[in-house]
């Protein structure tokens, strides 16, 4: 890194959250929209009116940098890029959704797919869809991740016969489930991390 990188990024890091959404958007903007939380300048569930395209734009970006991470190197070395990942993917969503991340047989990302939407307390997910999708994208290894709009992050008995019947459908094929997220605002709860897979 070059001198002069290094001092843009740390006059940045010093400024306030106002004055970073000045640069991005202007005053005027900042003023209109800014209410003491980032995360309703990049989700448009905050807003009635649509939100500033140059916040559309840089969460794009943002998004687009953590899935090359995710493919450049193993997604359990970075478990961090994966929430962070995740938690981008799902901010300000007012319905579940449910998605997939296939990963190569070295744990690299491929794709990461939306397969199924629901309401606002749930969604409808079936198996075999989920097959074929890791067929058609040549997946060794899946982490699921869905949504709980409600904001709490814990799973139902639900999520977890579903999570054990993926599990099983995927093992008749050779694909293994590594994880599965629950996404709650900031919050990610992994099932692995709590015994559940």
């Amino acid at each position: 890194m070059n001198i002069g990188t290094h001092n843009v990024q740390s006059s940045y890091s010093s400024l306030s959250d106002t004055a970073l959404l000045e640069k991005l958007i202007g005053v005027r903007q900042t003023q209109k929209r800014y209410r003491g939380s980032l995360g309703a300048m990049f989700t448009s569930a905050h807003h009635h009116d649509t939100l500033p395209e140059r916040c559309v734009v840089a969460r794009e970006l943002v998004r687009r940098w953590l899935d090359e991470e995710l493919k450049r190197e193993s997604v359990l070395s970075s478990p961090a890029a994966v929430r962070d990942c995740l938690r981008l993917h799902f901010a300000g969503r007012e319905c579940e959704s449910f998605v997939a991340l296939f990963l190569d047989s070295q744990h690299r990302l491929i794709a990461v797919d939306e397969l199924f939407r629901g309401t606002l307390t749930q969604t409808s997910v079936y198996p075999r869809e989920v097959v074929k999708a890791a067929l058609r994208e040549n997946a060794a290894a899946v982490i699921f991740a869905h949504n709980h709009p409600s904001g709490v992050a814990e799973p139902s008995k639900s999520d977890e016969v579903l999570t054990n019947a993926l599990k099983q459908a995927l093992a008749l094929v050779d694909v293994r489930v590594l994880d599965h997220f629950i996404v709650a605002g900031a919050s990610v709860l992994s099932f692995a991390e709590r015994g559940l897979l």
